[in-house]
């Protein structure tokens, strides 16, 4: 099938590192169906001069166009849908590499234009929400003219190496990785650390804050990878309902048993002397699930930290540890490298066990309720930090 691939935001940051040289490597190494590239722009642009910043190549621009258009327009939505001039035998996938405010009202358009047939899948890219109110709010506004089935919410880390490693382990091994439960585990302990700052992310970084923007999507999904049954590689389909059911035996976070902190200088990055947006956050969970139950579970995120490293720790009752590194672990089911190119080929084949569900969205949500409240009321201090600090430190030091 003829895949027609729109990219609303085809010049912004995204498109231009991940994008458009995930989609170059596809087309050059991967046996896919017929594949068009519809950028979306609101300006005339130079698709050889993009193409080329992007990937070094010219390789896509022979099936690269651009369509310009408002997109806060709705008659402008039915000049994309016959610039399109989408056939009974070809799919549209959307990718709305776009800020999150404009995404749902995009998709009210689309949906409003008639771009919405059961050959047309739609690609969004997190957060989902800002909390349970708007996450409910969000996924309903989408369901309005888009099925679920026709939904991809893009959480990237369940399509990079540690990820995707970790569930060809757990689908294949026959050591004590297969049966992971509270008789072998003695504590888990999943770490997103960041070298770096916000850079030039301010603006959003002030909207979202480090327990929004990696502990709510990222760790609570490869939480989930650990804590589920496993799920063989040939019954890939049923992975979205056992993350799902992980996450819903988890009890909701006690703000007592959380840290939050923010390093020093943010609030001048950011040029907002009373900011209380962490930059940091650690939280301890606990399972109800009787497989897990009595095993500590830490998630931890930070930035201006001493190393940048993704891991899953898993502390054995033998003493032995196993820790699964970003950058550090390999897999080779899929034959494939780099998380978006993963994201693009598995949407383009309809293979949805990458993506997360709106049953997902919301639990995480829930489970995180009790501490965005407590925030609300201030009833959770928010430390500091010097740059570049261990993690372990800030935890210990902070941690009530």
């Amino acid at each position: 099938m003829h895949t027609k691939l729109v990219i609303f935001g085809i010049t912004g940051d995204l498109s231009r590192r991940k994008l458009l040289p995930a989609l170059h490597e596809i087309v050059e190494h991967h046996d896919l169906p017929e594949l068009s590239i519809l950028g979306v722009s609101r300006r005339e642009l130079d698709v050889a001069e993009l193409i080329s910043d992007a990937t070094h190549s010219s390789l896509l621009t022979p099936i690269t166009r651009v369509h310009t258009m408002d997109l806060a327009m709705a008659d402008d939505y039915r000049g994309l849908k016959e610039s399109l001039a989408l056939q009974d035998d070809e799919q549209a996938v959307i990718y709305l590499s776009v800020p999150p405010g404009a995404a749902a009202d995009i998709a009210d358009f689309l949906g409003q234009a008639g771009l919405n047939g059961s050959n047309v899948k739609l690609l969004f890219e997190k957060p989902f929400g800002f909390d349970l109110a708007s996450a409910n709010e969000f996924i309903e506004r989408t369901a309005r003219f888009f099925k679920d089935d026709q939904v991809y919410r893009i959480d990237h880390y369940m399509a990079k190496e540690v990820a995707v490693g970790l569930l060809q382990l757990r689908a294949t091994a026959d050591s004590h990785h297969h049966s992971w439960s509270a008789e072998t585990v003695e504590s888990i302990e999943i770490t997103a650390y960041e070298t770096l700052g916000i850079e030039d992310r301010a603006q959003f970084y002030e909207q979202t804050g480090a327990l929004r923007d990696v502990i709510q999507g990222h760790l609570m999904q490869l939480l989930a990878l650990v804590l589920m049954v496993p799920v063989g590689l040939g019954e890939l389909s049923a992975l979205p309902g056992a993350r799902r059911d992980a996450l819903t035996q988890l009890d909701p976070v006690d703000p007592e048993q959380t840290t939050r902190a923010q390093y020093d200088g943010y609030t001048d990055e950011v040029d907002n002397p009373g900011s209380t947006v962490e930059t940091f956050v650690s939280i301890d969970l606990k399972s109800n699930d009787p497989r897990w139950q009595g095993v500590p579970i830490r998630l931890v995120t930070g930035k201006q930290l001493h190393e940048k490293k993704t891991a899953i720790s898993l502390t054995y009752r033998d003493g032995s540890k196993d820790v699964f590194v970003e950058g550090e672990v390999t897999s080779s089911f899929d034959g494939v490298s780099e998380a978006y190119e993963r994201v693009l080929i598995a949407a383009m084949n309809g293979e949805k066990y990458l993506f997360t569900t709106s049953d997902e969205i919301r639990r995480s949500w829930e489970v995180l309720a009790p501490l965005q409240k407590a925030w609300e009321m201030g009833d959770r201090p928010l430390h500091r930090y010097e740059k570049q600090a261990h993690a372990a430190t800030i935890h210990l030091k902070h941690h009530i």
